[in-house]
């Protein structure tokens, strides 16, 4: 499944910051990011990959190139967009947000898919920003080895909230990772003081959540089922424990309803599904370019759950227990992680969250 690919290796985000001032780890780490925007302030700053090994900057990189969409859209909502020079796995046009789209457009497709190996090679970059991070794509890409990056001039940077999360020890949810991550791009890219700004309005969002309906307790929390509808509606694929979109569920006061699956995504059956019997669904589908052709989508997605033999008894589907949100913004690690919070809280606890 060529879409699945994209979405089950993309969302991994750079944390680990080391340098002085730049904390880690926490989800205060943000406050204690260095002042300044200027490419002089805070360097040399230090960062890690998935196995913790360290890559120092001095100077803020002059020549990015990022491997898809989600860390490109991270460096234009940090501002540091000039500074990219090429991605792979374009954003479509219109797809992102309006202020940020015209951006996008205006940046060299290296590749409509994983950037070739001797074409990244020889960009001219400083900085690869690796979006898919320590999975390799599963081996589905030819990727340059450490010595070939080192060869050719290129750090390597990874986006680790998620490009780790298959083997991360522990189930994710919380979106600290996510704020380092964004803490950790600001640190390289000169952009501190921004990525604090973003990183402040996210937990903003979030607290108000958590005090709203935070203490619900866990047997009284609606189960939830995330619907991948454009992975695959023959054998469904559903996030795990270890996907930041378990993150977002577990924030809005819902309760994964596959949460006990350990990794990022998994294949199940539809037999699965049925078991679960969740008590609200989200629609997941891809953001197609416009409002009219994304409320297509969502028609589609909901029409096949509710003429389905294997779905239309679901609990949810009976009661009509639909959410209408994006995948984007609920498995890809970024700033509308915490927005996506605040749409499914208001949607199972109406009336409480503001």
């Amino acid at each position: 499944m060529r879409i699945r690919a994209w979405w089950g290796t993309t969302a991994v985000v750079l944390g680990g910051l080391l340098a002085a001032g730049c904390g880690g780890g926490s989800d205060d780490s943000a406050g204690d990011a260095p002042a300044g925007n200027s490419v002089s302030d805070g360097y040399p700053v230090t960062v890690t990959d998935c196995s913790g090994a360290e890559t120092t900057f001095d100077e803020a990189p002059k020549q990015i190139v990022t491997s898809n969409a989600s860390s490109l859209e991270l460096l234009l909502r940090l501002g540091a967009g000039d500074q990219v020079i090429g991605t792979g796995f374009p954003p479509g046009k219109g797809t992102l947000p309006a202020e940020l789209d015209a951006q996008a457009q205006k940046i060299e497709v290296m590749s409509e898919y994983v950037i070739p190996k001797e074409k990244l090679l020889g960009s001219g970059a400083d900085v690869f920003v690796d979006t898919f991070g320590a999975m390799d794509m599963g081996g589905m890409a030819d990727v340059p080895t450490d010595e070939e990056f080192k060869a050719a001039g290129i750090k390597r940077v990874y986006l680790k909230s998620t490009a780790c999360a298959a083997t991360d020890k522990t189930p994710v949810t919380d979106l600290s990772a996510v704020q380092d991550d964004i803490t950790s791009l600001g640190a390289v890219t000169g952009t501190a003081d921004k990525a604090k700004e973003l990183v402040d309005g996210m937990k903003q969002k979030v607290d108000a959540v958590q005090q709203a309906v935070g203490s619900t307790p866990e047997d009284e929390r609606p189960t939830y089922f995330f619907f991948d509808f454009d992975a695959s509606t023959k054998q469904p694929v559903v996030v795990c424990n270890r996907q930041v979109a378990n993150a977002v569920i577990t924030l809005a006061g819902a309760r994964n309803a596959f949460a006990d699956c350990d990794g990022d995504f998994q294949q199940v059956g539809w037999e699965d599904v049925i078991a679960k019997n969740p008590d609200w669904i989200q629609l997941g589908v891809r953001n197609r370019g416009s409002e009219a052709a994304n409320d297509k989508a969502f028609d589609e997605a909901q029409k096949w759950l509710e003429t389905n033999p294997a779905t239309k008894g679901l609990k949810a589907v009976e009661d009509g227990n639909f959410l209408r949100i994006g995948s984007e913004q609920t498995t890809i690690a970024g700033v509308t992680n915490a927005d996506t919070v605040q749409q499914i809280a208001r949607k199972l606890y109406p009336g409480k969250v503001g």
